[in-house]
Formats: structure tokens, C-alpha cells, sequence
């Protein structure tokens, strides 16, 4: 549990969890534009999808500054 990498390594975990995040965001913009687009039935359910596109959002301007400082995504 206690692994010690090195800086190239944790480069590349970092890299893999923002292409993750990235996706994340994608699938959780695309299922609350759907569900928005659905009936007024599951307007909880898009705003629960839209909830979790942000908190991915938020990870991915946080892994982006990581990555490339001072070059992150810009607020949207």
C-alpha cells in the first residue's frame, strides 16, 4: 500500500485519472441532457447527473493545473 514511485510514474497516474475524469464528464453532460430532454418525470434524476458532471468537472481542472500549470481548463 505504502508503494514509492517515482515522478514519471505518478505523471502517468495522473494522466489516467484525468482521461478517466475526462470520460466521466462526457457520460454524466451526455445522461443529464438526455434525461433533461426526457419528461419532467426525472428532473431529479438530471439534476443529479448534472451534479456529478460538475464534481468531475471540478476534478478534471484540478488534475489539469497538476498536469500543465497555469494552463487548465478555463472556467466555464
Amino acid at each position: 500500500m505504502t508503494d514509492v514511485v517515482d515522478s514519471d510514474e505518478l505523471l502517468r497516474r495522473i494522466q489516467r485519472a484525468r482521461a478517466c475524469a475526462h470520460e466521466e464528464l462526457l457520460s454524466w453532460r451526455a445522461r443529464s441532457a438526455d434525461l433533461a430532454r426526457a419528461d419532467t418525470e426525472r428532473t431529479e434524476e438530471a439534476r443529479d447527473a448534472r451534479s456529478r458532471g460538475l464534481a468531475y468537472e471540478a476534478v478534471l481542472r484540478v488534475l489539469d493545473e497538476i498536469v500543465t500549470p497555469g494552463r487548465g481548463t478555463a472556467p466555464r
